[in-house]
C-alpha cells in the first residue's frame, strides 16, 4: 500500500503568501514600467484634460442658463462637474486597449508574455496605472472648478474619487480584454468602443437629466450600470454618503470591476496563444 503525503497546513499557507508577494511585486513591476513614459511626459496627462475642460466651459454655461433651478441639488456645478468626472474615466478607461494593441504590433507584449511576470499582473499592473492617470486628472478638474463655484466636501469628494478608479479599473481591464479579443482585426476596436461609449453616456444622464426625456430612455437608463455610478458621484460630491444612491454606485463599479478583471485576466493568460 502506498503511502499518502500530507502537505502541512502552515506550507500551504506560507505558499499562499509568497504566491501573493509575487503577484504584487510583478504587479509593481509592470505598474512603474506603465508609469515611466507618463513621469518622463506629463504633458500627456494635461493633454487628456483638453475634452472635460471644453465641456465644462462650453457645455456648462448652457445648462447654467437653461436648466438653472431644475437640476437635481439645484447647483449646476454641483450637478455638472461629477458628471464629467466620470466622463473622463469613461473615455481615458475604453481607449487604453489601443496601447496594448500597439504592444502587439511592435512585439513589445510578446516579449513581456517570456518575462517570469505573471499573466494576471501584466493586465493589474496596466489597469493600475490609469487608477493613477485618472486620479491625477480628477484632482485637477476638481480644483479648477472649485473657484467657480463647486462646492467641495472632502469627505465625500475622497470617496468619489475611490469609486472612479473602481470603476476606471474595472472599465481599462474591459478595454484590454477587447484589445486581446480583436489583436487581428484591430479596426473592430474602435467599431466596438465606439458603439457602446456614447449609448452608455446619453442613457446615464450625464449631460442632460433624464427626468423630462421619454419614457423609454428612462427605462434603458435603469439597465445602464453607468447611470447608478454619475448618481452616485453627484451624491457624494453634494456631501451625501451614507445614502442608497451611493449604495447602488458602489455596486455598479464593484460589479464593473469583478467582470472587467474576470474577463482581462482569462484575455491576458491567452494572449500568447
Amino acid at each position: 500500500m502506498s503511502a499518502t503525503t500530507l502537505t502541512p497546513p502552515g506550507a500551504v499557507m506560507t505558499e499562499s503568501r509568497v504566491e501573493r508577494s509575487s503577484f504584487s511585486r510583478d504587479t509593481g513591476i509592470v505598474l512603474m514600467r506603465e508609469l515611466r513614459p507618463m513621469l518622463r511626459d506629463p504633458f500627456s496627462l494635461i493633454f487628456g484634460l483638453v475634452q472635460p475642460i471644453v465641456f465644462l466651459a462650453l457645455f456648462g454655461p448652457l445648462l447654467g442658463g437653461s436648466l438653472a433651478g431644475s437640476v437635481p441639488g439645484g447647483s449646476v456645478w454641483q450637478w455638472f462637474v461629477p458628471a464629467i468626472l466620470v466622463m473622463t474615466a469613461l473615455f481615458g478607461s475604453s481607449t487604453v486597449g489601443s496601447n496594448l494593441l500597439y504592444e502587439m504590433q511592435t512585439g513589445a507584449h510578446e516579449r513581456m508574455l517570456v518575462t517570469p511576470l505573471s499573466r494576471s499582473s501584466l493586465l493589474v499592473g496596466r489597469a493600475l496605472k490609469e487608477m493613477v492617470t485618472l486620479g491625477a486628472q480628477a484632482v485637477l478638474i476638481v480644483a479648477v472648478m472649485v473657484p467657480f463655484g463647486l462646492r467641495l466636501h472632502p469627505a465625500g469628494a475622497l470617496l468619489g474619487l475611490a469609486l472612479l478608479a473602481v470603476f476606471g479599473i474595472g472599465l481599462g481591464s474591459l478595454s484590454y480584454a477587447l484589445a486581446i479579443a480583436v489583436r487581428k482585426q484591430d479596426w473592430m476596436f474602435w467599431v466596438v468602443q465606439q458603439t457602446f461609449l456614447f449609448p452608455l453616456m446619453i442613457l446615464s444622464g450625464m449631460l442632460l437629466p433624464l427626468e423630462s426625456g421619454p419614457g423609454w430612455m428612462q427605462v434603458l437608463s435603469r439597465f445602464n450600470p453607468l447611470t447608478y455610478i454619475v448618481d452616485a458621484e453627484r451624491a457624494l460630491f453634494s456631501g451625501e454618503i451614507a445614502t442608497a444612491t451611493v449604495g447602488w454606485g458602489v455596486v455598479a463599479a464593484a460589479a464593473t470591476l469583478a467582470v472587467g478583471l474576470a474577463v482581462g485576466i482569462r484575455g491576458m493568460r491567452r494572449s500568447g496563444g
